[in-house]
């Protein structure tokens, strides 16, 4: 596989089938990526926690040696939520594509499948991640500053906690994706404390209400009835 390359957009392959990994490997290159392939589940945690230059996709099997491609998801979703995450699957049932969606994934694609079609979905879910905290592409001037912990309406410190920032900075990363209240409580609390429904609820309300001190004509974060929320930025 080919060296990463920080003007290149990295993309992590979990695979164990080696002449797919390989055949999608080529592809993307082809295209302009570099990766990286993992063949077991266990490695790939571990992987991500060490790697200097952490990939902006994984492209991730369901079915796995070690740990499952499921989990997998789950894991890195709350650890890293800006990172996205395609599922390749042989199975074709509509639950297990749900069930992947619901636990976080980007998109899904199912075996057999063209290399094109990988790189094209790559392409694609590259884009709806980078428009998450893009002004021009957002239609707002909402900017995260990950590094130093701030969110910025038109340059203005929105003075959010930890917990406020850490959900703002989930929906942004997928905007329009409606998350319930359970995704929002996995991505605030790393330490899986049993918190209410409510307690979101309270965080968005807080939220909310300083996105208005600066914007009091806009409204970003939208609730879904019965469901939950989602960031959804002016066009």
């Amino acid at each position: 596989m080919s060296t990463p390359d920080t003007d290149q957009d990295r993309i992590l392959i979990v695979e164990d089938e080696p002449k797919i990994a390989r055949l999608v490997a080529d592809y993307l290159q082809g295209s302009g990526f570099t990766s990286h392939h993992l063949d077991h589940g266990d490695a790939v945690m571990p992987w991500l926690e060490d790697c200097r230059e952490r990939p902006e996709l994984v492209l991730l099997d369901l079915m796995l040696p070690g740990t499952d491609g499921l989990t997998l998801c789950r894991e890195i979703r709350q650890r890293w939520p800006e990172m996205a995450i395609i599922m390749l699957t042989a199975r074709v049932e509509e639950v297990d594509r749900l069930l992947g969606l619901e636990l976080g994934a980007d998109d899904y694609i199912c075996k057999p499948f063209s290399p094109r079609e990988v790189v094209a979905r790559a392409k694609a879910v590259l884009r709806r991640s980078r428009a998450a905290t893009s002004p021009a592409a957002t239609g707002s001037d909402l900017v995260l500053d990950e590094e130093g912990w701030q969110a910025l309406a038109d340059g203005h410190d929105l003075g959010l906690t930890a917990v406020e920032f850490q959900l703002l900075k989930v929906m942004m990363h997928s905007p329009g994706r409606i998350f319930t209240r359970e995704q929002l409580m996995d991505h605030m609390y790393r330490d899986h404390r049993i918190v209410s429904e409510r307690t979101v609820d309270s965080h968005v309300k807080k939220l909310r209400r300083k996105i208005a001190d600066t914007w009091p004509e806009r409204e970003v974060i939208r609730s879904v009835y019965g469901v939950g929320y989602k960031y959804q930025p002016e066009e």
